[in-house]
């Protein structure tokens, strides 16, 4: 922000970093998940262990929770007034 950046651009930058590392999870956990099918499906009662539901509802509630782990750092990030942080440094 002291360089002329404005607060939106400031959330819109953490927000692209964090979706990337999201995104990240994201397909590493479904491969895991994937891979771990056969171990775990003795384990499940009236649900297949490669149950669309369950995948989605699982990413969109770990999604919402990673987005506003990142919106609520990322809006105080855009708040603060760079004259105050350069000098704290």
């Amino acid at each position: 922000m002291a360089l002329g950046a404005r607060p939106l651009h400031v959330l819109q930058l953490v927000f692209r970093q964090s979706l990337v590392m999201l995104l990240i999870g994201v397909v590493i956990g479904l491969a895991g998940a994937f891979a771990l099918t056969r171990f775990i499906s003795t384990l499940l009662f009236e649900v297949t262990a490669t149950d669309p539901l369950t995948y989605v509802s699982v990413i969109g509630l770990l999604t919402v929770v990673a987005l506003l782990a990142c919106y609520i750092p990322a809006r105080r990030a855009a708040k603060v007034d760079p004259l105050i942080a350069l000098r704290y440094e």
